[in-house]
């Protein structure tokens, strides 16, 4: 799975124990977490309040945004214009794996496959 912002910050600037569960589930079981560095963005903001948020970060693979074709082509396509939540459906496509976000409309809009938390 990816992440999107929405899990990250739900609750606040604290990852909560409802996500932090699901994180630990998934690595125990050996799946895969993902997120992109334009996600880590807009989550990140202060390093002394958010000691879990990047306790979580070392199981991740994080993306750079370096499909920006790809990702103009799926706004253009889709008549959208977040670059970030295109960019998570770009790479979600490629890897073959859903999105874990807070905001499904902006995913059906970008025709992305998603699961709601």
């Amino acid at each position: 799975m990816i992440i999107d912002a929405g899990p990250f910050i739900t609750g606040g600037e604290c990852l909560n124990s409802r996500l932090w569960a699901l994180f630990k589930r998934a690595i125990e079981r050996g799946d895969e977490l993902h997120t992109t560095h334009p996600v880590l963005a807009q989550v990140w903001r202060d390093p002394a309040r958010q000691a879990n948020l990047a306790r979580a970060l070392r199981h991740f693979e994080i993306h750079p945004l370096d499909e920006s074709i790809s990702v103009g082509r799926r706004l253009a396509t889709s008549g959208t214009s977040d670059v970030v939540d295109a960019h998570l459906a770009v790479v979600a496509e490629r890897l073959g794996t859903f999105i874990l976000t807070t905001d499904p409309g902006d995913m059906s809009g970008l025709n992305a496959r998603f699961e709601t938390y």
